[in-house]
Formats: C-alpha cells, structure tokens, sequence
C-alpha cells in the first residue's frame, strides 16, 4: 500500500483531469477497474458536471527573476481549478489571490474553487511574509474546457446480491492521510477479497469526493437498493488511534460490527455519532437513498494538524498505520461475511460437550478455554433469531472465536445454520 501511494503522490489530481485518469490507470495493475466518462453539463440531480480542468506548469517569479513559486516542486502552490493566467502585476494585485495558514506558518495550504473561475496561489505564511514590493510574473498554463469527470469502479460478485461498499475519493493531489491513504486501501482491500469466497458481493468506488458520490448515485439509481452496507474509506494511515463515525441509522449492523472489532482489537479507539458534514458519507446517508453507510479512519479530517497542508506528506503517514488499518477492515468484512443465526440441535439444557472430546477442565486439550466457553455461550443463544454477533456481544468474547466455536458444534451435529 505503501509503494502505491508513493507512486501516486506526485499526480496533481483534482476532481477531473489527466491525472485522475493516469491514478485510475495506475490503480488498475492491482484491480480492473471500470472507468467511466461522464460528460460536461450532464445533470445529476441539483449539481451540474463541470468543465475538465488540466495544469501543465505554474509559477511567480519575484521582481529579482527568482522563481519563488514552483508548481513542478509542490502542486499545492496553485489553487485547484485554476483559470490560466499569464500577466506581471504588482504585489498589491497579486495578494489577494495568495493564500497561506498564518496559524501553521511553515506548511503549504490545500486550496479549491471548483464551482467559481478565478486563479490563484498557495504557499507557506513564512513564505508570504517575506514577500517584497514590485512587479511579479504569475503564470498558470492550465486548461478549463467541456471534458468529463471520471470515476473507477470494481464489482465483486458474491453468493448474494446483497452489496457492501467501500468507497474513496481520488480528487485530492499531494496528501497522504487525506486521501490518498482511503486509495491504496480500498485497492488492496479489493484485491484481497478478489481470492475470497464470499457472502455478500462488494462494490468499490474510486470517485472525487461530492459530485463523484452524486454523480454515481444519480446513474446507478437501480443498484442502490442492493448496499446493504457500506464504509468510506480516508484518513487511514496517520499514527492517530481508531475512530468509528456511525451510520445515520447509529445502530445498524455495520455500525456494531464495527463496534465489535474495535472492541476486541485491544487498541484504544473512539465511536462517534453522525454528524453531517465530513466526506461521501452524507451523500450516501441522504433522506432519498438513507443508506446504511458509516466511516472508519483513524484521526478523521480536521482532527489532525496536518490536514489540507503539505505537512500531510510521505512522512506523516507510515507503513505500519495503513497496516493496522487495513487488518481492521479486514476483521470487519469478516464479521459482515460470517454473521449468520443458528439453531441449537440440543435446546433442552447444556449437552454433554467432554463425551464428544470437544470440552475438558483439564489442560492439554486441542481447545482453548476460551472456545469452551464460546461453545456454551453459543449454545445457550442461539435459538434461531440471534446471531453469532449477537452471541459475540452477550459473551463479551471475540468474534472470531464465537465463529470457530459454531463450527466445531455444526461438525458435531448440535447445530445447524439457520438460512
């Protein structure tokens, strides 16, 4: 994951252009992706797909011939969707189209105006300070004209037509934690499953953040009723513990699978209520779709200084995070896949587990205690309504164990899975 995303890093993306192309492109050496071209001024909804925005090269050269802005050394120096420019102006006109973070005066801001044309450009406060009277030459060789935005998708076909989807967006350039980390996983994570024999069939959407979650939910109308579930995946990789933003619904079965995991993870982690700004989430969640859609990153959004600047960087975010992250989502899909209802075969009283060799208070046995105890616990729950997350949160014990416990009792024939 790590190498994608720094093979990904330099790409100037935004939420059209080239270089989401190129990302799409690059993604699919790991999955086959299935791009879509979606036109100028189609309608989705209230919004309107904008013009195809493309850079080549931007720059401000100080009235010394110094070279003080440099797109080619960050491509957060210029405001994404930048109108071309190509002028010398005085430092008076030019400052109003500059921005900084004087509160973090050493980082580069992540700057935007998709919906509005005008120019500009970003750098550091420290940067700005230094700034000296005179003329400057601005150039921004970019290009705003009729394209199309566009989108990846990757479709997992399982048993059931029931979906689970992962969602992340790939508008953003030069930023590791956001989102650039919810990218590489989504990637690996669909690749993963990709071997698995599976329950639920898994969408995997690669889309700029807002009008791609729009854009997909107004074509893909008919398919929405098939997402049973779903997480949008971002700020996945920074040293920040776990964090769960629920569902709308607050009490779905993602929102207590996910619960689960972090639970039993061992790690410190936090559960949040819904909130409705943040990332696709609230696309998904709206009243017209109410789709049970959550988030799990770890310090989500603004929560983390680095956020949106150019300290959010190769740097910030590190190998074992995305790792971390990555087993979680992992753990999640296989509570997801595995959270079935049983019935006990042997309902009237506990049967004697020590005569079918699958239960002993002496040391030694091929079975834990802890799979002892999960044998009785899903014994004693299962009466064909609760599930074995249901069995998993009464017992206090990990889903993992309550799983292989409900095996060894199908194997022993008390028993059976209810379908």
């Amino acid at each position: 994951m790590y190498e994608l995303m720094v093979e990904l890093y330099p790409l100037c993306r935004s939420i059209t252009g080239n270089e989401v192309r190129k990302t799409d492109q690059i993604i699919s050496k790991h999955i086959p992706l299935e791009l879509c071209e979606v036109k100028t001024g189609t309608e989705v909804f209230d919004w309107t797909i904008p013009k195809e925005w493309n850079i080549r090269d931007a720059y401000v050269i100080d009235p010394k011939g110094n070279k003080i802005i440099d797109f080619k050394k960050s491509n957060l120096h210029v405001l994404g969707y930048s109108i071309p420019v190509n002028a010398k102006i005085s430092l008076d006109d030019l400052k109003p189209h500059l921005y900084t973070m004087p509160e973090i005066p050493d980082v580069i801001p992540y700057r935007t105006s998709y919906y509005k044309e005008q120019w500009g450009f970003c750098l550091s406060h420290n940067q700005f300070l230094k700034l000296e009277p005179g003329e400057y030459k601005v150039v921004i060789d970019s290009t705003l004209s009729d394209g199309s935005l566009t989108y990846g998708e990757y479709y997992l076909k399982g048993r059931k037509e029931d979906e689970v989807l992962i969602s992340c967006y790939t508008c953003h350039p030069s930023l590791c934690n956001d989102n650039l980390s919810g990218v590489v996983l989504t990637t690996f994570l669909a690749k993963h499953l990709s071997k698995a024999d599976l329950n639920y069939s898994y969408r995997f959407l690669f889309i700029p953040e807002t009008i791609g979650a729009i854009t997909w939910l107004s074509i893909n109308k008919s398919k929405v009723h098939n997402i049973k579930h779903g997480l949008v995946a971002t700020c996945l990789g920074d040293p920040g513990k776990s964090i769960y933003k629920k569902t709308l619904h607050g009490n779905d079965e993602i929102d207590r699978v996910v619960t689960n995991v972090l639970k039993n993870s061992g790690e410190p982690y936090d559960i949040i209520d819904f909130f409705p700004m943040g990332s696709d989430e609230r696309q998904f969640c709206s009243p017209g779709f109410n789709l049970s859609v959550g988030s799990l990153m770890r310090s989500p959004y603004s929560y983390f200084k680095e956020y949106h600047t150019s300290a959010d960087n190769l740097n910030f975010v590190q190998p074992e995070y995305l790792a971390n992250t990555f087993s979680k989502y992992v753990h999640v899909l296989y509570v997801l896949e595995n959270n079935k209802r049983y019935q006990n075969l042997n309902p009237k009283c506990e049967p004697q587990l020590g005569k079918r060799g699958i239960y002993s208070s002496i040391g030694g046995n091929q079975y834990v205690p802890d799979i002892q105890d999960a044998m009785i616990a899903v014994l004693i729950l299962s009466n064909g309504d609760r599930t074995l997350l249901d069995v998993s949160e009464k017992s206090n014990l990990q889903f993992a164990i309550i799983k292989k416990a409900a095996d060894i009792l199908v194997k022993h024939n008390l028993l059976k899975e209810i379908i």
